[in-house]
């Protein structure tokens, strides 16, 4: 397969060539054992951190292209690889190297009255189709995750991340050979035309099972309105906070600000501050000044700015909208009634989090509101496959049908019964 499509080659053809190899490689690799693909993420760790040189340059590359076209700073913070990022990446891995195999996995079995046994077993769903913008690192999760939930994968990922996507995919393809699994098992898209997406939508003539976009909310919305086999929907972070009464003052500045200001360029950053108005006096100021003093632009309601003055107004439009930067709406709500009011209202399911001391408004909260992932006085920030102990992700599911929430190894597999007899016949 070329590195790259020159024009007028047939980006289908090509696309099509790519879901037949994929499909021919899901089968050995659906029963490959748990030690061979254990031994293929280990070896595929080892690449990342003997090639790091080669993909620190490679991101060199795509820094320097993604800077000259003036992209915002929360942009090449996404796309940015550190020697840091890359052992975070390798240690993802061995993580995900050394957990249980899923597949064959038993999940739930019984026992009939006419004396059959039924069992409920993990099996991987095939072939997987991974479209992601702007990070390398999710060439990684996808690949390290497909394998270890034996299923294959395609990946498709931005144009803005190809030379740093392309280096990490030599790793992968690296451990697979050492591990004597096939290479076809994990596959990258080698052009930027958009029509490759749209093959991939199409499910290349029955080759492609999931779909699993991680992206911009047009990426999402294209993704969803064309797709014609199953997808993992991960929309818009529109994360909240609800700052209640009861809260530790102290603790809430702490989580509301790492919540927004830790890496403001993530789906689990905080976007809308929500306080309680029967503590506006005790909470608002220290809140909001908390926020001004770390470097975030605050957008707030007419009646939190007389208590916080000279801050910008929100408008309609920000309780609908994932800044993806070092800004932030604030409101003041009544009460945990209020919160939840507006949550329902405006949230994109993905993550909320309330600090409060008041078990019931915690309770209140955690059955109330229906997003992904709740926390109570912890950071948004903490909606991560790796914090949640999967090793990595593919991204947040923020639908509700199958996975959602981290999408990591169990997500990424169906299930098979297996019923055994005894010479039973039906009457």
């Amino acid at each position: 397969m070329p590195d790259r499509i020159e024009n007028g080659d047939d980006v289908n053809a090509i696309m099509l060539e790519i879901g037949r190899r994929a499909k021919a490689a899901a089968r050995p690799l659906s029963i490959a054992g748990a030690e061979r693909k254990r031994a293929a993420l280990v070896a595929i760790a080892d690449a990342v951190i003997a090639r790091s040189g080669e993909i620190l340059a490679a991101n060199a590359i795509d820094l320097e292209n993604a800077r000259e076209t003036g992209v915002a700073k929360a942009f090449i913070d996404r796309l940015t690889l550190t020697d840091g990022r890359i052992r975070d990446m390798a240690d993802g891995i061995r993580a995900i190297a050394g957990f249980k195999d899923p597949v064959g996995e038993v999940i739930a079995e019984w026992d009939r009255p006419n004396g059959l046994h039924i069992e409920r077993v993990r099996t991987p769903l095939g072939v997987i189709g991974v479209i992601y913008e702007s990070r390398p690192n999710v060439t990684a999760d996808a690949g390290a995750l497909c394998l270890k939930a034996g299923n294959a994968v395609i990946l498709r990922g931005g144009s803005d991340s190809f030379h740093s996507s392309r280096a990490i995919h030599a790793c992968l393809a690296e451990g697979l050979r050492a591990a004597g699994l096939p290479e076809d098992a994990i596959q990258m898209v080698p052009v930027a035309d958009r029509a490759a997406v749209g093959a991939m939508l199409s499910g290349l003539e029955g080759a492609i099972d999931v779909i699993v976009p991680r992206g911009g909310k047009s990426l999402v919305a294209r993704v969803q309105t064309e797709a014609r086999v199953p997808v993992f929907a991960h929309l818009e972070g529109l994360c909240h906070i609800y700052v209640d009464a009861s809260a530790d003052l102290d603790m809430a500045q702490r989580i509301v600000v790492n919540a927004k200001m830790r890496r403001t360029g993530i789906c689990g950053a905080a976007e809308t501050l929500l306080i309680d108005r029967n503590a506006a006096g005790k909470l608002a100021k220290p809140l909001l000044q908390a926020l001004v003093d770390a470097g975030c632009e605050v957008r707030v309601t007419d009646d939190l700015k007389d208590l916080a003055p000279g801050l910008k107004s929100a408008r309609d439009e920000d309780w609908a909208t994932e800044y993806l930067d070092a800004i932030i709406s604030a409101k003041l709500v009544d009460g945990i009634a209020g919160a939840i009011e507006h949550i329902n209202t405006w949230s994109s399911a993905h993550t909320e989090a309330v600090i409060a001391e008041d078990p019931a408004v915690v309770k209140r909260f955690f059955s109330e509101i229906d997003s992904a992932i709740l926390l109570h006085n912890a950071s948004t920030q903490f909606a991560d496959g790796g914090e949640f102990g999967m090793g990595g992700e593919i991204g947040i599911a923020t639908g509700k049908m199958h996975a959602r929430g981290p999408v990591g190894v169990e997500q990424l597999t169906s299930f098979k019964y297996r019923v055994r007899g005894t010479g039973q016949v039906r009457p």
